[in-house]
């Protein structure tokens, strides 16, 4: 471009306007703008380099890969742009790059930014009026989107930009190889309504990604860098002519520009492409949270994943009759505690799809069961072999009687621990948790991971039977624990991290439960001896039913996973018909075969600590081979026909291993004094079931005997019973208000 002088400018007054609009200088530079242009070459020294532009780049999309780098789920994160990932140029379309070249900047491989002769082809046409493509070339157009100083407005760029752009645009061609020049401005560039560089714009017009456009295809997105929201028409006509520019070569091959303005307007229509597709949302919507990068590497498997999506939307397609459209699923692995499947929800058969049941709080059930037992076991309340009693009951509680039922509304009778546990018998687990008390067994299920915010006297009894709300994470790894011989750690959905170990239970009680879990005959009583939750493997398993059918599980574990299944309706609707073996427990098994369809399975091996051996029952059970911690091991049980208990030798005593109880008052229990009534007539009276006891408040002794009287006195106590030895049998916690008392 030359400059021209004032005389020239005076011949032509009426253009000089025009040569403003091109940035042509008109007089020597001012201080001000040689100040601007020293300010702008200062600025393209510190322009940011390739990679480094490349790094920064941050596509719209969360992608969640498996461990194996398979991607698993997209997960739209800007509302305000759609930018994909970064597309290097040997991944791009030989063809678009080529259509790219001839429509924006024909000289692109000869110029060093600018392309002179362009300009002033752009200043002559301009000052005679002609219509002709600018003079920017694809250096300048990248300078212009990487410093938004130098951005487009509405009205244009002003001259100042003009310059900043031509500075830039040198400092970039200095810095920078051609082919990352063309790649940065393929990912940059904006090309149509929200839709940002060529790989958002491959997927949501054409359906492909960017290496795959034939000609037509780049004809119509080289047509939309120079006019990104044109009407169709135009757009078209502008493909046509890049179209004819590539095919010049081949003389017979004109472009048929009718059907090209079809398919124009055709893939024009495609606005946009699902925000959010895939086969893990909830897992990607969880670590998109806080995750720093859009691409989001997990512990979960992907070809386990789909068949855990399969599995569940195939048992829930076949219970569509019984009200059921809701379910989750989670895989653990034994060792690392890192979630290889997690499946929130049943996607398209559910109105609460976002609802992530893996982490939602539902109500157990008897999936709580299994833990019980363990603590009455490693606390030497009762052995695998111990005789309770499946009976009507009624308890006393503080909202008063507490009647609890089975699950077919029948009683079996006097049943051992392993046949109690392994049916699922509601009454002997009440039993047990008066053994052990709410409170005690509360503090047992917080260790094992379960965020259970009451106190176990605000559950009372009602928590054997599964009263408290957890999530099915949690659940899953609290069985885990079990499967671990009793120790705990967190669970991971990020490869690298290491298992952090604390012991929850008893290694001894874990394994005898486990063993409960996985004996086909313990649970011949409800489930028959051919249930779908055998397996031809080693794995031992609990299923659960929450009140009136509104949540069913099935939860267990083999050698190396636990998998853990919930179906219900996320609405909290109650199901119709639906148990623990015709719910949750097929998907549970369906998951099992396909992890073991190529891996053993065996049986763990016994603790130091255990000991088994032939133990009878007397009119009960058949003889069996039986656990036992080491020193509560007997050959013989059988029901004392003068007392309402089974007989044990759990402290090699011959006593009965069921512990003397507190049956007056129950745990938690508020006591208001009168003050219109004369403290020495207001007497508290306790009751309690065994033999030989001695009752203390506060850790005092105060009287012994199967009953008490107390004096009541302002404030919270507690309340215990000791065998004559000295043993604690049991304790409750109790409050009594009312400080002010009125003498008479």
């Amino acid at each position: 471009m030359r400059l021209v002088n004032r005389a020239e400018v005076s011949l032509f007054p009426q253009r000089r306007e025009r040569w403003c609009r091109l940035g042509v200088v008109f007089r020597f530079p001012s201080l001000a703008a040689i100040f601007f242009i020293a300010s702008y070459a200062q600025f393209a020294g510190a322009t940011a380099t390739f990679d480094e532009v490349k790094e920064a780049h941050k596509p719209s999309d969360a992608l969640l890969l498996d461990r194996h780098g398979e991607l698993l789920h997209r997960l739209r994160t800007d509302a305000t742009v759609r930018r994909g990932s970064w597309v290097e140029l040997a991944n791009i379309s030989p063809a678009l790059r080529t259509a790219l070249v001839l429509s924006e900047d024909k000289r692109f491989y000869e110029h060093s930014g600018v392309d002179w002769h362009a300009v002033s082809a752009a200043a002559w046409a301009n000052l005679w009026n002609h219509r002709t493509r600018g003079a920017s070339t694809v250096t300048m157009q990248l300078a212009g989107l990487l410093d938004d100083d130098l951005r487009r407005g509405r009205a244009g760029r002003t001259v100042l930009q003009k310059l900043g752009q031509t500075v830039s645009a040198q400092w970039l061609e200095r810095s920078w190889r051609k082919d990352e020049i063309l790649e940065a401005y393929l990912n940059l560039v904006p090309f149509r309504g929200e839709l940002v560089g060529i790989d958002a714009l491959s997927h949501t017009l054409f359906g492909k990604s960017a290496h795959g456009l034939d000609a037509r295809e780049a004809a119509v997105a080289a047509a939309l860098v120079r006019a990104p929201n044109a009407a169709p028409g135009q757009v078209a006509q502008r493909a046509c002519a890049v179209l004819a520019s590539l095919q010049t070569r081949n003389v017979d091959r004109r472009p048929d520009c009718e059907a090209l303005e079809m398919f124009t307007a055709a893939v024009l229509q495609q606005h946009d492409y699902a925000p959010s597709e895939g086969i893990a949302p909830h897992v990607a919507r969880q670590l998109a949270r806080n995750a720093r990068s859009q691409t989001l590497r997990t512990t979960l498997y992907a070809p386990l994943q789909r068949f855990a999506v399969q599995a569940l939307q195939q048992q829930l397609r076949e219970l569509s009759g019984r009200h059921v459209e809701d379910g989750a699923l989670v895989v653990l692995d034994n060792a690392t505690g890192q979630v290889l499947a997690w499946v929130g929800s049943s996607g398209d058969l559910s109105n609460a799809a976002d609802v992530d049941g893996v982490t939602a709080l539902r109500q157990p059930g008897s999936t709580l069961k299994p833990f019980l037992y363990a603590q009455a076991i490693a606390e030497r309340r009762v052995t695998a072999a111990s005789l309770i009693e499946d009976s009507g009951t009624q308890l006393q509680t503080t909202a008063g009687l507490y009647i609890p039922q089975n699950y077919d509304h029948q009683f079996k009778g006097w049943v051992s621990v392993r046949t109690a546990l392994g049916a699922s018998l509601n009454v002997p687990a009440v039993r047990a948790l008066v053994m052990v008390s709410p409170e005690s067994f509360h503090q047992q299920l917080v260790r094992l991971g379960l965020p259970l915010k009451e106190s176990g006297d605000y559950f009372g009894y009602s928590l054997a039977l599964g009263s408290a709300d957890v999530p099915l994470l949690n659940l899953t790894n609290a069985y885990r624990a079990i499967a671990n011989a009793g120790r705990f750690s967190p669970v991971s959905l990020i490869t690298g991290n290491r298992p952090a170990w604390r012991p929850v239970l008893d290694a001894r009680a874990a394994f005898i439960v486990g063993d409960i879990l996985s004996d086909p005959l313990a649970r011949a009583r409800t489930f028959g001896t051919d249930s779908v939750l055998a397996t031809r493997f080693w794995t031992a398993v609990k299923t659960g039913t929450s009140k009136d059918m509104r949540d069913n599980w099935a939860i267990g574990w083999s050698q190396r996973y636990t998998v853990g299944v919930w179906v219900g309706n996320a609405s909290g609707a109650p199901m119709w018909d639906v148990s623990g073996t015709t719910g949750a427990a097929p998907i549970w098994a369906a998951v099992m075969n396909y992890l073991h369809a190529t891996q053993r399975s065996s049986a763990p091996v016994p603790p130091a600590g255990v000991v088994q051996l032939p133990v009878l029952f007397s009119g009960t059970e058949a003889g069996r081979r039986e656990w036992f911690l080491k020193g509560t091991q007997q050959p013989t049980f059988a029901i004392d026909s003068g007392a309402t208990h089974a007989y044990s030798s759990g402290a090699a005593t011959g006593n009965s291993l069921k512990a003397a109880r507190i049956t007056s008052p129950v745990a938690g229990t508020i006591i208001a004094l009168d003050p219109d009534i004369p403290p020495h007539r207001q007497r508290l009276s306790f009751s309690a079931e065994g033999s030989n006891l001695r009752w203390l408040i506060d850790g005092k002794p105060f009287a012994q005997g199967s009953s008490a009287q107390w004096f009541p006195w302002p404030g919270r106590h507690v309340v215990q019973i000791t065998d004559q030895r000295g043993k604690l049998q049991d304790e409750v916690r109790l409050e009594v208000r009312g400080a002010a008392l009125r003498q008479r």
